[in-house]
C-alpha cells in the first residue's frame, strides 16, 4: 500500500466516525486502540487521551468537529468533508508519525469546538512538559502570533409603530446598524456574527440583539476598550464575554522551524485569529499553532485538506523526534 493510499484510508476512517463536540467516545476509542497497537502507553483523562512520555514536548489536536455539513469524499488531491481539515487531517498526521515511535507526548482533546474542556483538563492534570504544538489548519505555516478576542452583545431598544409609519417609531434594527457603523469608525477589528430582530407582523421592531466579535492584536490589551465602549449605553444594554488576550510564541516556534527545514519544506510564518486549545495551554506551556489545511473553509460545506499536506505534516512530526526537548 502506498503512503497516500494509507493516508486516505486512515483519514476516511477518522472522518466517517462522526464526533460532534461532547460525543467523541467512538473516535477516542479508535485513536486509543491505534496507539496501543503501536506499543504506546495511553493515559485516559475524562476529556482527553495522551501518550506517556518524559519529553518536554507535547503535540496535540482535537477530536471533535462541528455538526455535519458534508460527507467524506476525495478527488485524489483533496479530501472533503466535515472534520477532514478541522482537525482530523492533523489527527491522521499524528497517528502516521506515531508509527515511527515518536518519544514526545501525543495528546488528543475533546470539546474544542465548544467549551475547550479537554485542554482545560489537560493543563490541570498533566505533570510534565514545557513546549506544545497545537495542530490546527494553518496551511503548514507556523502561527506564532496569536490574536486575542472578545464578544460584544448589545440589546438595542427602539419603539414600535405601524409598519407604514416608520417615522412614528424608532426602528431597533436601524439603530443596531447605526451602532455597527459607529464601531467601525473606531477602526476596530470587528466582525458582526449574529443579528436578531423584527417579526412577521407589520410593525416597526422595538428590539434587536446584535452580536459582534472584536479581535485584539497579539500585543493588544483588553483594558484599552473600557472607555471606548461607554457610548454603547446610548443604544441599549451590552455585555462583553469570552475575553482573551493574544500572545507571541517563544522558543517552541524555532524548534518547529528546524523540523520543517529538516523535512525539506518551506518555512513560513503567519498569525491566527481563531480560538484554539492553545489559548488554554499557553497558561502552562510555550505554545505554537501549526498544521495542514485551510482554516477559511472550516465549519462550512467547502471544508477540505490536501492529502500531500497531511503526508508533509507527518514527516515534520517525525523530524521533531530528532530533537532533545
Amino acid at each position: 500500500m502506498g503512503k497516500n493510499e494509507k493516508i486516505l484510508n486512515l483519514l476516511r476512517e477518522l472522518v466517517e466516525i462522526e464526533s460532534p463536540s461532547k460525543k467523541e467516545d467512538k473516535i477516542t476509542v479508535f485513536v486509543k486502540d491505534y496507539l496501543k497497537n503501536l506499543g504506546y502507553d495511553v493515559v485516559d483523562g475524562e476529556n482527553y487521551i495522551a501518550t506517556k512520555s518524559d519529553s518536554n514536548l507535547i503535540v496535540a489536536t482535537h477530536l471533535d468537529t462541528v455538526s455535519m455539513k458534508r460527507k467524506y469524499s476525495c478527488d485524489g488531491v483533496y479530501a472533503y468533508g466535515t472534520g477532514v481539515c478541522d482537525a482530523k487531517g492533523s489527527v491522521a498526521a499524528m497517528l502516521l508519525a506515531a508509527e515511527d515511535k515518536v518519544d514526545y507526548t501525543l495528546a488528543f482533546f475533546c470539546d474544542e469546538e465548544e467549551d475547550g474542556s479537554g485542554s482545560k483538563e489537560f493543563i490541570d492534570s498533566w505533570v510534565s512538559g514545557k513546549y506544545a504544538i497545537i495542530m490546527e489548519p494553518t496551511e503548514l505555516k507556523i502561527a506564532s502570533r496569536h490574536w486575542g478576542d472578545f464578544e460584544l452583545t448589545v440589546k438595542v431598544q427602539g419603539e414600535q409603530a405601524h409598519g407604514s409609519l416608520p417615522e412614528k417609531g424608532l426602528n431597533a434594527i436601524d439603530k443596531a446598524l447605526e451602532l455597527y457603523n459607529k464601531l467601525k469608525e473606531l477602526n476596530l477589528n470587528i466582525n458582526p456574527l449574529k443579528i436578531i430582530g423584527g417579526s412577521e407582523e407589520y410593525v416597526i421592531p422595538d428590539s434587536c440583539e446584535i452580536k459582534f466579535e472584536v479581535f485584539l492584536e497579539p500585543d493588544e490589551k483588553f483594558s484599552n476598550y473600557s472607555d471606548k465602549f461607554k457610548f454603547i449605553e446610548d443604544f441599549g444594554e451590552y455585555e462583553i464575554d469570552h475575553v482573551y488576550e493574544g500572545w507571541i510564541s517563544g522558543e517552541v516556534a524555532k524548534y518547529l522551524e528546524q523540523a520543517i527545514f529538516k523535512a525539506k519544506l518551506p518555512v513560513n510564518y503567519t498569525s491566527i485569529k481563531s480560538w484554539t486549545d492553545a489559548l488554554n495551554l499557553k497558561e502552562r506551556f510555550d505554545v505554537v499553532v501549526w498544521g495542514p489545511g485551510e482554516l477559511a473553509f472550516c465549519h462550512t460545506p467547502k471544508e477540505r485538506v490536501k492529502i500531500e499536506d497531511i503526508k508533509r505534516a507527518a514527516e515534520v512530526l517525525v523530524c521533531l523526534n530528532q530533537y532533545t526537548f
